[in-house]
């Protein structure tokens, strides 16, 4: 996701996100919109686990050989948005929103170790601390990991 964290210039996030609980596996940010940070974090993602099927959108860094293969590699089914379709990917969607209004914009960043440590901070929040109506409001972490009120 392209984000407007600094005063001054960009800086790229990536996010790896559990549809099913809205939780963040991973997360990283590059000051270039290149295919070696989505990596990491994809590969830092299923070191917690491995799903049967994984969606992304058709960026260039998402079907890059490097992305693809560290998929395929764990035998893992790709799904891709096509294009124009981002109701296709619309919890991700809103993450971006949710991040942008409760953490972004609110900071107003000056320098790319800012949003390193405030998104630091943010994403423990949102994963362990904040309640979703579309999940029961239960928290991401309490649905994830089966610790979640059955209502």
């Amino acid at each position: 996701m392209p984000s407007n964290l600094l005063q001054q210039g960009f800086v790229y996030l990536v996010a790896i996100m559990d549809w099913f609980s809205r939780y963040v596996l991973s997360w990283r940010l590059s000051n270039s919109l290149d295919t070696s940070f989505c990596v990491e974090a994809l590969e830092d993602a299923l070191e917690k686990g491995c799903p049967d099927i994984f969606n992304t959108d058709q960026g260039s860094q998402f079907t890059s050989d490097d992305f693809t293969e560290t998929l395929r590699g764990k035998g893992i089914d790709i799904s891709m948005d096509g294009r124009g379709r981002f109701f296709d990917n619309i919890f991700t969607e809103r993450l971006w929103r949710t991040v942008k209004y409760e953490e972004v914009y609110i900071k107003g960043y000056q320098i790319p170790a800012d949003a390193q440590a405030g998104l630091g901070e943010y994403f423990p929040f949102y994963n362990d601390r904040r309640y979703h109506q579309a999940l029961a409001y239960n928290t991401p972490n309490e649905v994830h990991y089966g610790f979640a009120e059955r209502n």
